[in-house]
């Protein structure tokens, strides 16, 4: 086991990596056909009360020329660096490029292998209670900080403690991105979609809590039966190295842990920090990457390591995952041709417009749709949020569907989605540091995401039976 895993390390698999290309490459070419059949057209926008750009609906939709020429969608993944809102994307790129040089360097100086042996030669003999702790504290991360690119630098140590326990990849990916992903739908207290949704609709930050609380346990309680079910089927005994028969405890091991825990820690309050400090909201992800860095570095020097085995180790894993910076840029680039196309306002008011016919309990559910539909273009929830809402509050108030139950439609349509898409920068890398292709994720998941597609409109339902407002 050691050998396999330390070959592995955080290289993205080479099948994995086509085939994501390959899939966002087809994504590509299909928007850009989109542009050259569908009419342009484009909704007037006005800066609301914080600066940011929102549709004006009184202005309503109006016909312009679509269209964008084939050079700028071939060079549209290096386009999207120079447009606005790209230094997001950046971060992004930075932050992951840290992660893969770090993650190298402390599994090349022992620190993981150590760290799983302690875990494992301690919980493995509850096993699936060791499951349920990891499965909740992901999906609290997700639904109540909105945590879920922060969660990638945690995929690989999950995916390793999967293999510890007896578990395969899929299981350690299940347990962290997809629980954390699981998390941020429910959207409990999730600033970037419930907070901002509410925000934008008039109504008292995180109110409403019952409704998507009750979603959140019921979410749980799912998830928890799939990775369940699943480890039951692929389990193994513990190996030998791993059950803790040759563990050796080392005072400097416990000490670079001990650094790198408090260190992350001290990131951790920083980041539960920003939902209340304003300041902080917009560097979240370079909060987590800078102490992730900083405690990387002390804890693979306290264990031992010289610093030019840390700087070569680093470059190494740097390297490693420049092929999921490809990813990004092409993911990113769907949404580019789109808006450049003049398309994207298209598609949004045919969408809405659809709605004028529809009965009540139908409305909220093609609402719901709606917004699952344009995530697949833009991963972003507060990017949708100030997109998609003014249009869709106006057609909740025409049909007396209140705003509250609007927003959990909205946070139900732009999370779950964000573990089956494709366009997801997020999912793709989960699934090449851990060694899984997007096709055999999208074969192990889409049952679990249909279950859980059926339970959330049955949430919505319930909530309009009951008056949730």
């Amino acid at each position: 086991m050691k050998q396999k895993r330390e070959n592995k390390g955080l290289n993205i698999s080479a099948r994995s990596f086509i085939t994501a290309i390959l899939i966002l490459f087809a994504l590509m070419l299909l928007t850009y056909i989109l542009t050259l059949v569908l009419p342009g057209g484009e909704y007037q926008r006005v800066a609301d009360a914080q600066g940011n750009m929102v549709i004006d609906t009184q202005a309503g939709y109006s016909s312009v020329e679509g269209g964008l020429p084939f050079y700028k969608w071939l060079l549209s993944p290096l386009l999207i660096l120079g447009q606005e809102g790209s230094g997001t994307i950046i971060a992004v790129i930075v932050f992951l490029l840290v992660i893969g040089g770090i993650f190298n360097s402390l599994d090349r100086c022992g620190l993981m292998l150590y760290m799983l042996k302690r875990v494992v030669g301690r919980y493995g003999a509850a096993r699936y209670r060791l499951m349920a702790v990891v499965v909740l504290f992901f999906m609290a991360m997700g639904s109540f900080i909105g945590s879920f690119e922060e969660v990638i630098p945690l995929v690989p140590i999950v995916v390793s403690l999967a293999a510890g326990l007896g578990w395969d990849a899929m299981t350690g990916v299940g347990m962290s991105i997809l629980a954390a992903g699981c998390g941020f739908s429910a959207g409990v207290c999730n600033p970037f979609t419930v907070g901002i949704a509410q925000e934008l609709a008039g109504l008292p930050m995180f109110s409403g809590i019952w409704l998507r609380a009750l979603s959140f346990l019921v979410v749980y309680a799912l998830l928890l039966l799939f990775l369940r079910s699943h480890a039951k089927k692929v389990e193994r005994p513990l190996e030998g190295n791993m059950a803790g028969e040759d563990f050796q405890p080392s005072p400097a091991m416990d000490r670079a842990l001990a650094l790198f825990a408090g260190i992350l820690g001290l990131g951790i309050v920083l980041v539960l920090s920003s939902s209340f400090i304003t300041a902080l909201q917009d560097y979240t992800m370079i909060i987590v990457a800078a102490m992730f860095l900083l405690a990387g570095i002390v804890s693979t020097l306290a264990s031992g390591m010289t610093p030019g085995k840390l700087g070569s180790s680093f470059i190494n894993g740097l390297v490693s995952v420049l092929p999921a910076v490809l990813m990004i840029l092409m993911a990113s680039s769907i949404k580019y041709t789109l808006t450049e196309g003049k398309i994207l306002d298209t598609i949004l008011y045919y969408a809405v417009a659809a709605a004028g016919t529809l009965p009540r309990w139908v409305v909220i559910l093609f609402l719901y749709l709606v917004v699952l539909v344009m995530n697949f273009f833009i991963p972003s929830g507060s990017a949708k949020a100030f997109l998609l809402l003014p249009l869709i509050l106006p057609v909740a108030q025409i049909f007396e569907l209140s705003s509250q139950l609007c927003v959990v439609a909205y946070a139900f349509g732009d999370g779950f989605s964000n573990v089956l898409y494709p366009t997801n920068p997020v999912l793709l890398i989960s699934l090449g540091l851990a060694g899984v292709s997007y096709g055999s994720w999208f074969r192990w998941t889409w049952k679990f995401q249909a279950v859980i597609l059926v339970c959330t409109c049955l949430l919505l339902l319930f909530g309009l039976a009951v008056g949730y407002a």
